[in-house]
């Protein structure tokens, strides 16, 4: 099955074609026929799935340019945000709708000029687009289709009560709405009962880790955690490394930890760190000008990073579902790639909730030589041997 088979509009698969695709990923199959037939939708997808398109292409097949916004699009996070008003432009740049994009933590300036300038899509975040509504910047009596997507990612946030607050700014009559989330806790699955009319459930099996990651956890005591990080990237030839921590302080902490030990070459992004840096330093890694990006999970989900030889978490995830996203930065298309995550006593319970999501044992690895305060973990733990940095030059994934 093709993408001219799907009943796109001609402008709208001339961009497909522009961009090389031949054939739609399983949820785009299966989402844009029901998305063009008018039906609200559940789709149930991680990201890397291909939803974005599966849910940009119809939408933008159905309707013309009047200059007032018809296509709503919330998303948990800037960087998100950012991501998909880049792929409506792109799929939409021969049908003559234009795209505003509005979020958080900049001025209003250039996002008045974007709805002035007549809109017909608008990606925002739920905070930034409230301030608009209260401002009477934007007005939502045109809204056609509403999409909410990553909405367990929303509720995690706790953006749920303004994303009720734009549901009901939005017209109930006539109104499409698509709905898009990787879990469905009961929350969520009220929520879903409550904005959605008549919903066709979409659902893609999930997301498993790729084969070509080699996991291994590393117990230490808590008080080594640091120090243990530091010899781990040391002794681990790499060429770009990306790790996460619980929180914004933490990140922070373990960039200026590694910035002490003589790495300059290293970022730290998190949602504390204005727009612009954040957008500088997540294009300073892909383009090779930092080698280390030390980030939270906001990082984790929809930020299209390939080539990450490796991912460290400083601590387990406490979510198991996070350990997938984060780990999936890395062996993406068939490429190898290594997932160390930093283990202590405290989190033995997390560690085994992982184990059971991705339906594997990770081995646990101890480094030989390092200098190990004692911990009942380190008794089952193997010991990996050391090896030397290569002399000169960047380092290469082991």
């Amino acid at each position: 099955m093709g993408f001219d088979t799907l009943g796109l509009s001609a402008p709208v698969l001339e961009a497909v074609k522009e961009s090389g695709y031949d054939n739609p990923t399983p949820i785009q199959a299966q989402a844009i026929p029901l998305i063009l037939a008018g039906k609200d939708v559940i789709g149930a997808s991680q990201t890397g799935t291909g939803k974005t398109a599966a849910f940009a292409l119809p939408s933008l097949s159905k309707l013309s340019p009047i200059g007032r916004p018809q296509i709503l699009v919330l998303e948990p996070t800037r960087e998100l945000a950012h991501q998909v008003a880049e792929q409506f432009e792109h799929y939409g740049k021969h049908t003559g709708l234009k795209v505003a994009l509005l979020f958080g933590g900049v001025g209003f300036g250039e996002q008045l000029k974007a709805l002035e300038a007549g809109a017909d899509v608008v990606v925002a975040t739920p905070g930034r687009l409230v301030d608009h509504f209260y401002r009477a910047t934007m007005r939502f009596n045109d809204v056609k289709i509403l999409i909410l997507d990553e909405v367990d990612r929303m509720l995690d946030m706790g953006f749920l009560p303004q994303v009720r607050k734009i549901v009901n700014l939005c017209p109930w009559e006539g109104r499409q709405t698509l709905f898009f989330s990787a879990t469905m806790p009961p929350a969520i699955q009220t929520f879903a009962q409550w904005c959605l009319h008549e919903p066709v459930s979409v659902e893609i099996a999930r997301r498993a880790v790729a084969s070509t990651v080699t996991h291994a956890f590393y117990p230490v005591s808590m008080d080594q955690r640091d120090e243990l990080l530091l010899a781990l990237l040391d002794q681990t030839e790499y060429h770009s490394v990306m790790i996460f921590t619980r929180t914004r302080k933490e990140a922070d902490q373990v960039c200026a930890l590694i910035k002490r030990e003589g790495q300059e070459k290293v970022a730290a992004m998190h949602s504390d760190i204005g727009q612009v840096d954040r957008m500088k330093a997540l294009a300073g890694f892909k383009s090779g000008e930092f080698e280390v990006l030390v980030a939270t999970d906001v990082a984790a989900r929809g930020i299209d990073i390939s080539g990450v030889s490796h991912v460290i978490n400083y601590r387990v995830p406490e979510n198991a579902e996070d350990y997938v996203h984060r780990i999936g930065r890395t062996g993406r298309a068939e490429a190898e790639g290594d997932a160390f995550t930093l283990l202590t006593a405290d989190e033995l319970e997390y560690a085994k909730s992982v184990e059971i999501f991705i339906d594997q044992k990770i081995q646990r690895k101890k480094l030989e030589n390092f200098p190990y305060i004692y911990t009942a973990l380190l008794d089952d733990s193997p010991a990996r041997p050391i090896r030397k940095k290569p002399q000169g030059g960047k380092k290469k994934r082991r």
